[in-house]
């Protein structure tokens, strides 16, 4: 595949969604090392896929409520660390932002997809045949599709779809799953599953992938280091160990297991509910049962103060596998200029993945902050901890 030059209108108004996002992209592709025909390229890409509410302005509040961030800026940042290499750079984005309602959501986000397969030269036939499972006429849930664009070299990325299994409805989320992948080839799959308290997304890599995957995200709630350690469906690893230390890192939790967390002031009442741990598990050979990649997603945004606490973690994490933290510190400048202690939401995720054949892979997802900046927690309290 080869990237063609875009015919987009220019990058809007840095006082619009689109503008602002932009830019911000624009400035973390040169952490990433990409070049400036790259760079301008990924920025003109990521204001065609957001359409229309690419140019609304700052000033007015989000066109619709998104499920992708806080402050519903639908578009959100990760950047990906593994020994010996440039970090990699992903733009997360919901096409259908603006929508009048999901299935319209739904349909705009298929219609950006295949516009983007069109143009890049690759193939929807996975996606297609899941169209019916994850579009019904009246959906249901918080979200229809999320597009995100694992930026490369060259101007073409590689492309990711999420799905939402609760689409007709939560009680038939796991039923939803299990289908999908048995018409993706994958009929053993859904047992080799863990136990979780609901399915989150189902997500398929489409283009120019070595080994296409089909990845089930499961939600773990009140989850303890050493359940998240044996949550790994993988052959061969990882070893609990190493995910109950990243867990407890990524918590800020200490080896008696209290965190350093949010949490109420004594007489307030019980802290707030903290999002739920996350699970994904990557299928890519249809003759084996088990997934081939294990990832966990630590939420460190309820788990902080604030972000000078997020992004202490996330330095320990990249120290801790040997990697330089230096493009995480850029990639937070690239994207704001508050001080990090100003606020909490701007580290969103903290992950570790394995996939077979490859070292670990720590990610810091980042959010836009476009419309606005969730305060720090104050004092931390007994009922903050969580469990050991």
């Amino acid at each position: 595949m080869t990237a063609r030059p875009l015919d987009p209108p220019d990058v809007p108004g840095a006082d619009t969604l689109g503008g602002l996002t932009a830019r911000q992209l624009l400035r973390l592709c040169e952490v990433a090392g990409l070049d400036t025909a790259d760079r301008e390229v990924y920025a003109r890409t990521l204001t065609e896929m957001l359409g229309p509410v690419a140019g609304r302005p700052l000033d007015l509040p989000p066109a619709t409520p998104t499920f992708l961030s806080d402050d519903h800026t639908p578009v959100e940042y990760s950047i990906a660390f593994v020994p010996d290499a440039a970090p990699t750079l992903r733009v997360l984005v919901e096409p259908g932002s603006g929508a009048g309602g999901l299935a319209q959501n739904g349909r705009t986000g298929l219609r950006v997809v295949r516009d983007a397969a069109r143009r890049w030269g690759f193939t929807t036939d996975p996606l297609d045949e899941l169209e019916d499972l994850f579009f019904p006429p009246s959906p249901e849930g918080p979200l229809a599709l999320w597009c995100a664009l694992e930026l490369q070299p060259g101007g073409v990325p590689k492309v990711k779809v999420y799905l939402n299994p609760a689409a007709s409805g939560q009680a038939r989320a796991a039923e939803t799953v299990a289908e999908a992948l048995r018409r993706l080839g994958h009929r053993r799959a859904f047992a080799a599953l863990p136990p979780s308290d609901r399915h989150l997304f189902f997500a398929l890599d489409l283009g120019d992938w070595d080994e296409p995957r089909a990845k089930v995200y499961l939600a773990h709630q009140d989850l303890t280091a050493a359940e998240a350690g044996a949550l790994s469906r993988t052959e061969g690893g990882p070893p609990s160990a190493l995910t109950e230390t990243f867990f407890r890192i990524a918590a800020g939790q200490d080896t008696d297991g209290d965190a350093a967390g949010p949490g109420s002031t004594e007489g307030d009442g019980p802290g707030p509910v903290r999002r739920p741990v996350q699970s994904c598990h990557a299928f890519t050979d249809t003759a084996s049962s088990r997934p081939s990649g294990f990832t966990l997603y630590v939420p460190v945004r309820d788990y902080a103060r604030h972000d000078g606490e997020a992004l202490a973690r996330a330095t320990a994490l990249l120290d801790h596998h040997g990697l330089d933290s230096t493009p995480l510190a850029r990639a937070v400048t690239a994207v704001t200029s508050r001080r990090p202690e100003d606020g909490v939401g701007l580290v969103a995720y903290l992950a570790l993945a394995h996939q077979q054949g490859r070292p670990p892979r720590v990610t810091a997802y980042i959010s836009s902050e476009a419309y606005e900046v969730r305060p720090p927690v104050g004092p931390l309290s007994a009922e903050a901890a969580i469990a050991p």
